[in-house]
């Protein structure tokens, strides 16, 4: 199962990325916003420190400005992961960004058939959230084990990126249900790994 890291601090991505611990990143807006400085400045600077994916997400809430933008972000370095909300627009957003060769993470998924709709858009990963269906009294574990049957019975390669991330039990049960990736926070302190 990959790792990948989800902030936009630069400091704390390379020390994991030296560590051997980074397989990619996850970012938004309002995490760069944070940092104070320029979200395109921000983002090819983690582009240059990892090798794999970083999902970058677009702002825009209409399909063709998501578009725009979304080519906008994937000018930025050939690692990037243009990040869109699930919703019919970001659905004919990915078709288009992925049918152009650009990855795409669909984000914001709450259930299987939703993920389906992503993986037929041409996603390369599929974000549910799944700490935050266990805040409703859902078992967001539940939607990681349905989505990897509907994927497996249909041949899909759509990578599941289960986000979200609350404890340590969710990285584990990931794992064994069998998401390919998890993305979490950096940890508190390096005495105790959030993720472990």
């Amino acid at each position: 199962m990959k790792f990948f890291v989800d902030t936009a601090d630069v400091a704390a991505i390379a020390e994991l990325n030296d560590l051997g611990m980074v397989d990619g990143v996850t970012t938004n807006p309002s995490l760069i916003l944070k940092s104070g400085r320029d979200i395109l400045e921000v983002t090819k600077e983690i582009c240059g420190i990892v090798s794999g994916p970083v999902s970058a997400e677009v702002v825009a809430l209409k399909a063709d400005d998501m578009i725009a933008e979304g080519r906008k972000l994937a000018e930025i370095a050939p690692n990037i992961a243009v990040k869109v909300p699930l919703t019919w627009d970001g659905l004919k957003t990915c078709k288009v960004l992925s049918g152009d060769g650009f990855m795409v993470n669909v984000t914001l998924c709450f259930s299987a058939n939703q993920a389906l709709l992503a993986a037929k858009a041409g996603a390369t990963f599929i974000s549910p959230f799944i700490g935050r269906l266990d805040d409703i009294n859902l078992d967001g574990t539940d939607l990681i084990s349905d989505i990897r049957t509907i994927y497996d019975n249909f041949n899909f390669t759509t990578e599941i990126l289960a986000a979200s991330i609350r404890n340590a039990n969710h990285v584990t049960q990931c794992a064994m249900i069998g998401a390919d990736v998890i993305t979490a926070p950096p940890p508190s302190s390096k005495a105790s790994p959030r993720m472990c």
